[in-house]
């Protein structure tokens, strides 16, 4: 009679090798995974290379890929235009990046297009809108609702107030008039 409760040397050099492997793949996969995310970014650069191009502006493009997901970065002076009111030509510019990511790969793209540097400005801004709310919160005791606010800068707001003990937020409404509220944490 054969003890079963002890894997064969065997059976343990086949466990072995098939752990080895699934890690070898998990590994190769993040690998494809960053490569996928580069590509992405540099299938956005030349979209909006062609984009600059057509509109006559001059700009210097940045891909790269941070935290996670594929960026674009365009400097250079006279670009206000490209950003438009509160960002309103740049979100859709980044909307439109995104779909010819999309056409070139098949996948969606969570990519993010900066113009001029206005993303790290506004970041900066939202900071101090998010403390302020916070602030008010604190004293008060009571929610406040900021105004409406793109994806973007709602995830700034969030990010802030998440790392603040004692208070929350949650986003309310419907694009394009979602906006956070802040309120005591519960």
């Amino acid at each position: 009679m054969t003890d079963t409760s002890t894997p064969s040397v065997e059976e343990t050099t086949a466990a072995t090798a098939e752990s080895t492997g699934t890690e070898e793949t998990k590994k190769s996969e993040s690998v494809a995974s960053d490569s996928d995310l580069f590509r992405q970014s540099e299938i956005a650069a030349d979209y909006v290379e062609g984009l600059l191009d057509i509109l006559d502006y001059d700009g210097d493009i940045d891909e790269l890929v941070s935290a996670g997901r594929p960026m674009v970065e365009v400097v250079g002076g006279r670009l206000q235009p490209l950003v438009g009111q509160r960002g309103a030509t740049l979100e859709a510019l980044q909307e439109l990046t995104r779909l010819a990511i999309f056409r070139a790969t098949g996948s969606p793209s969570r990519l993010l297009l900066d113009i001029g540097g206005y993303r790290a400005t506004r970041r900066k801004e939202l900071t101090a809108v998010a403390r302020n709310a916070v602030e008010k919160v604190k004293e008060h005791g009571d929610a406040v609702r900021l105004e409406p606010m793109s994806a973007f800068e709602r995830k700034c707001v969030h990010d802030v107030v998440n790392a603040i003990a004692g208070v929350e937020s949650e986003s309310e409404g419907v694009e394009p008039n979602r906006r956070i509220v802040v309120r005591p944490a519960e």
